[in-house]
């Protein structure tokens, strides 16, 4: 992994970069607390599910985007980002509006793997996991092992959402791994570049549609979210399976 951060602007948009044109995050500077990318909108599906976490956690910090929304959002939960390079802490804190550690914040410079092999069990109800070298190629963490840990320091009612970045083979092999460990996976379809968001649970979630559109009504005006979309196209998945 590169240490290199770079910066680039376009449109009123800031992007973070690690030493190549991959976009590693991005921030609207005039609503700096908007989720601007399509792909990072879509790893909060699992606020239709699970409406008031007590700890959400990040592997990966990108630009921010996930952890500030998620520390605005869920004031009553603990929000924990988990980064290896601490270059792209500091560029957050500086470029990107990430807050200073709090008792509701805590951005970890620590490598991804080991942390969810050292979490406690049942100790986090939500993981993002959205974790890429400067290449981008495909996601830096995986495996049963690593997949088996994240499962494993899940609630009872815990999520993950992950960010499936790579071709449709790194695409399916990292959902056959998802499907070996966790009691219930479903994918979005792919937003651009490669970026496909897939939805885990450690246990089967009781699914009613005409619920999930109401939550998803709700979502959208509390959070600005397109979460009716993401409603449709897993009933599309389903529908379809």
């Amino acid at each position: 992994m590169t240490d290199q951060v770079s910066i680039s602007e376009r449109d009123g948009i800031r992007y973070l970069h690690l030493g190549s044109p991959w976009v590693q995050g991005a921030m609207r500077l005039e609503k700096p607390d908007q989720l601007e990318l399509t792909y990072i909108q879509q790893m909060m599906i699992w606020s239709l599910f699970l409406p008031t976490p007590k700890h959400i956690v990040q592997l990966g910090l990108g630009a921010a985007s996930l952890t500030r929304f998620c520390h605005q959002h869920y004031p009553e939960a603990t929000v924990s980002a988990v980064e290896l390079n601490p270059h792209v802490i500091a560029t957050c804190r500086l470029l990107f509006d990430l807050p200073e550690n709090s008792a509701a914040l805590n951005v970890i410079e620590a490598d991804a793997a080991q942390y969810v092999q050292q979490a406690a069990d049942h100790s986090i109800d939500v993981l993002q996991i959205d974790l890429y070298s400067a290449d981008a190629q495909e996601p830096a963490c995986e495996g049963e092992e690593f997949y088996a840990n994240c499962a494993r320091s899940l609630t009872n009612d815990g999520i993950v959402t992950v960010n499936i970045l790579g071709n449709s083979s790194v695409h399916a092999r990292h959902i056959q791994q998802l499907q070996n460990t966790f009691a219930a996976v479903a994918w979005l379809p792919e937003s651009h570049d490669g970026n496909l968001i897939a939805i885990a649970f450690k246990n089967p979630p009781q699914i009613e549609f005409e619920k999930l559109y109401q939550d998803a009504s709700v979502l959208e005006a509390q959070l600005g979210l397109p979460a009716r979309d993401w409603v449709d196209d897993l009933l599309e998945w389903m529908q379809a399976d």
